[in-house]
């Protein structure tokens, strides 16, 4: 049994274009892997067909206290589905539910976080989830945040964008690789480059370069047209949207801007995330 490597984000944070990467790099193939098998790859947290697998009950039939229960016992299932290291995708920040880790560290390998601009993530997040633009910012901004349960999924435990990515910098820096969104865009190569350096790889640029442009937002955009998403919300047209970084520029009010960098200016100062015309509050 190997242990989870994490891949962590806020929603609509660049998770889905990290695994379809790792996918493309792992498997080298001659032609994109496909996008409605990434679940065969990676293995996404919360699906409530684990806690009942492991219970052996319907997960309806659970208090919340029990299903908290179970997360240890979920996660040690993930690490036991491989002979090696298993890519877990999760939202939840790195804290506890009813007193119990959303994170169990005695199964866990390693993390790959992903940030990205809180003032672009809100309009993905909005659309992600059927909300209002201000609805996405008091979202953002609430201590308390979650995303709904669903019929196939647990809620995940989300807290507001600061904290989520506070959270996850309190892990063990040998441990958990951290990069921006905006660098997988802007400087593919290298950011790119560097997970795989992390995960202990080091592939041929050829092989790093096409397991890049197969999992370009472009080439995932295409594939979503052509064969549609299995992860895609009911509340959306389309999972992989735009794929930009500063579309906030053109959609954001001011007052909407700044209710953002009022409640994250700390954290987005430390990623370069403050607009050139705010201060940390």
């Amino acid at each position: 049994m190997g242990g989870i490597i994490w891949l962590a984000s806020y929603p609509k944070s660049g998770n889905t274009w990290i695994r379809t990467f790792l996918h493309n790099l792992l498997i080298n193939a001659e032609q994109p892997a496909d996008l409605n098998e990434l679940a065969k790859f990676t293995i996404g947290d919360g699906n409530k067909a684990w806690y009942e697998n492991v219970s052996g009950k319907p997960y309806e039939s659970f208090t919340s206290e029990e299903a908290a229960a179970l997360i240890p016992k979920v996660q040690e299932a993930y690490a036991r589905s491989r002979p090696d290291s298993v890519f877990v995708k999760t939202h939840n920040y790195l804290g506890r539910v009813l007193n119990v880790p959303l994170i169990t560290p005695g199964l866990t390998a390693g993390a790959i976080y992903i940030v990205r601009n809180p003032l672009d993530v809100v309009i993905s997040l909005s659309d992600h989830y059927g909300l209002a633009l201000d609805d996405g910012i008091e979202m953002l901004n609430n201590p308390e945040a979650f995303s709904a349960e669903t019929d196939q999924k647990v809620q995940d435990h989300l807290g507001s964008w600061s904290d989520h990515v506070k959270s996850w910098e309190l892990m063990d820096k040998s441990m958990c690789h951290t990069l921006r969104y905006e660098d997988m865009l802007f400087k593919p190569e290298k950011t790119f480059g560097g997970v795989a350096k992390f995960l202990g790889l080091n592939p041929p640029k050829q092989r790093l370069r096409r397991a890049i442009k197969f999992s370009s937002f472009a080439a995932l955009q295409k594939q979503e047209k052509d064969s549609g998403f299995n992860e895609r919300s009911d509340k959306t047209e389309k999972f992989f949207r735009v794929g930009k970084a500063g579309q906030w520029k053109t959609v954001l009010n001011p007052e909407q801007i700044d209710r953002i960098v009022d409640a994250h200016s700390d954290m987005m100062a430390a990623y370069g995330y403050l607009p050139k015309n705010h201060k940390k509050a």
